[in-house]
């Protein structure tokens, strides 16, 4: 698939739980323009910051699109590959030892599903503070938007 934007995303938190924050960077690769976005919540983890950032990222698209989603989230991308057609089976429950167990985040899983289902995703792993250019200005991004939040 070749995408028509490129969605790198980045969230983490100060403690975990604690203040976090969430940032996208949004490319088009045919006509360079890029989008970034950012933003923070006072009391989250950092799985929900890293959902957060990819559900910010596909909200910004306007119509359904190809999407390579460029993430250092294990836990994101997990999700989107492997763990949401079970749970959807499942009827939104996850197995745990023998028996079924609520799926932490339901709310954002359930959410980028909905979007996932408009958008055509390819998700792509990075190792995050890599030096990987468009995952460490999400960093940044995240880390300020919360850092902000927590001086006001």
């Amino acid at each position: 698939m070749t995408p028509e934007v490129q969605l790198f995303t980045d969230g983490g938190c100060s403690g975990n739980p604690g203040p976090g924050g969430w940032a996208f960077l949004l490319r088009h690769p045919a006509s360079g323009k890029e989008l970034e976005c950012s933003g923070a919540e006072r009391e989250t983890t950092n799985n929900r910051m890293e959902m957060m950032a990819a559900i910010r990222g596909l909200e910004a698209l306007n119509r359904p699109t190809r999407v390579e989603l460029v993430t250092d989230s294990v836990y994101v991308g997990r999700g989107i590959t492997r763990w949401l057609p079970k749970w959807k089976a499942n009827g939104w429950r996850r197995h745990a030892r023998k028996k079924t167990a609520d799926i932490k985040n339901e709310d954002l899983w359930r959410r980028l599903d909905e979007l996932l289902s408009q958008h055509r995703v390819e998700f792509t792993h990075v190792r995050g503070h890599s030096g990987h250019p468009e995952n460490e200005r999400c960093d940044t991004l995240a880390v300020a938007a919360y850092r902000g939040m927590m001086k006001e």
